[in-house]
């Protein structure tokens, strides 16, 4: 077997061409081709494998991720650089760049391996981002973390191959320009602290409505990145907010009013003050046959006859010592048992009609309420059917809402007061004119009849 091999080699050099460049050139072209074979077979073999294992286990995104973002291609690309880096010193005559080529091939095989890493993030991103736990944490911060860990990792083996120095000499140089670096990736710090607290704590989601009026922020939540977070606003407009101010400044978010099932009607009506007054005993019995005043007004009725029993004959006679009914207080408790009727209004929730401060506009009268519909246009479904109700009602209890003077208003009164004013002068005119008539003369006939 020894004798057959040496007998090969013998063979072999018989073939090898004299000149120098020639040699060197033949030991290029076999070296390109054996990096080409070792491509071709890692490929067939590693790739192919992969591939396949990948489609029988069930994981076809995981494939189509990791072709989209050319994961393969990258570790294909690396196998001919780390043949070229091992095998570029067997080749003759090219001593001077056997040094220089290998580094240059040794390094561009590592860039390669952590792009095909790089790659492999981005794909647990796209196959993360389609599922269901997608929609409300994001981890796309840690994500870009992790490729910016890889592309500090591989700046530092990359130059330490080129620079023939030990990974760990390049490190401890870091230490010199660490304030630098943090002055540098101050704001990427920040980020990466900010998205690790809200995503830990549970502080933010995609989808959720912020609102952050010192940025401007009024929308959902589309986007979660490491720096940024994009809101896109009701106007269909874009606010991008920094991560760490997200964490580090106070925002609202409607989550957790979603999640209730109830979001809050607050809502006041302003009553004229002048409409203000008590209930007659006709009117009281009028409204007496709402259903939803029946049982107010029987128990209230029951409990003012027993209080103006107890005042005695001579007091009971004066009005002003009696206690009545008013018309505002009777609408409260209209407005109250409609509210608990309404089968869209959530009762288990705080529900009240109160009567605020009178001002110089009338008097509020503020509704609060919470509605079974969190969706907008459902909210504002329900709540104007509620006050397109309490307004139609107000006359009905003899008040009126309180609307300031507008320019029509001023013309009509103008109008009146020039109408009064034409009509008096009329008046003035016609007085002024009987006055100065003369007075009738007697015929000859009327004066002998007088005689």
């Amino acid at each position: 077997m020894d004798w057959d091999w040496d007998r090969l080699v013998v063979r072999l050099t018989q073939y090898v061409p004299e000149h120098p460049w020639a040699q060197t050139l033949v030991g290029v072209v076999v070296l390109v081709l054996v990096a080409l074979v070792a491509q071709w077979v890692g490929a067939r073999l590693i790739l192919l494998g992969a591939h396949r294992l990948l489609i029988l286990t069930g994981r076809a995104d995981w494939d189509k991720a990791l072709r989209r973002r050319r994961a393969y291609h990258h570790i294909w690309y690396a196998v001919p650089f780390a043949v070229v880096s091992l095998g570029i010193d067997q080749v003759p005559h090219v001593e001077g760049l056997v040094l220089i080529i290998g580094r240059l091939a040794h390094a561009a095989a590592w860039i390669c391996v952590f792009l095909a890493i790089a790659g492999l993030l981005s794909a647990l991103q796209d196959t993360y981002s389609a599922t269901t736990r997608a929609k409300t944490r994001s981890i796309k911060g840690y994500i870009q973390i992790g490729k910016l860990a890889l592309i500090a990792i591989c700046f530092v083996l990359v130059l330490s191959i080129l620079l023939q120095r030990s990974p760990l000499w390049m490190i401890s140089g870091l230490g010199a320009v660490s304030a630098v670096l943090l002055l540098v990736f101050k704001d990427t710090l920040l980020s990466f602290v900010a998205s690790t607290q809200l995503t830990s704590n549970d502080m933010l989601r995609i989808g959720d409505w912020i609102e952050m009026p010192q940025a401007n922020a009024d929308g959902f939540v589309r986007d979660i990145a490491l720096h940024t977070v994009k809101v896109q606003n009701w106007d269909n407009t874009v606010t991008t907010v920094p991560t760490y101010k997200l964490f580090s400044e106070s925002y609202r978010n409607y989550r957790h009013m979603f999640e209730s099932g109830g979001r809050r009607i607050k809502r006041t009506m302003r009553v004229d003050a002048t409409s203000v007054r008590f209930l007659t005993d006709d009117e009281a019995r009028r409204l007496s046959h709402f259903l939803l005043l029946h049982d107010y007004l029987e128990a209230k009725q029951s409990d003012l006859l027993r209080a103006n029993s107890e005042l005695g004959e001579e007091l009971a006679l004066e009005p002003a010592n009696r206690r009545r009914l008013t018309n505002i207080g009777t609408f409260r408790a209209y407005a109250l048992a409609y509210l608990k009727k309404h089968a869209e209004i959530r009762q288990d929730m705080s529900m009240m009609v109160r009567m605020m401060e009178p001002q110089s506009d009338g008097i509020p009268v503020e509704v609060y309420c919470f509605t079974a519909q969190t969706a907008w246009v459902e909210h504002e479904r329900i709540q104007g059917d509620v006050f397109d109700h309490l307004l139609a009602i107000l006359p009905e209890l003899g008040l009126r809402l309180y609307q300031q003077p507008t320019g029509a208003d001023v013309g009509a009164m103008g109008d009146g007061l020039g109408r009064a004013l034409r009509q008096e002068m009329a008046r003035e005119r016609a007085l002024h004119e009987d006055a100065r008539a003369p007075e009738p003369r007697l015929a000859p006939s009327d004066s002998v009849g007088m005689r």
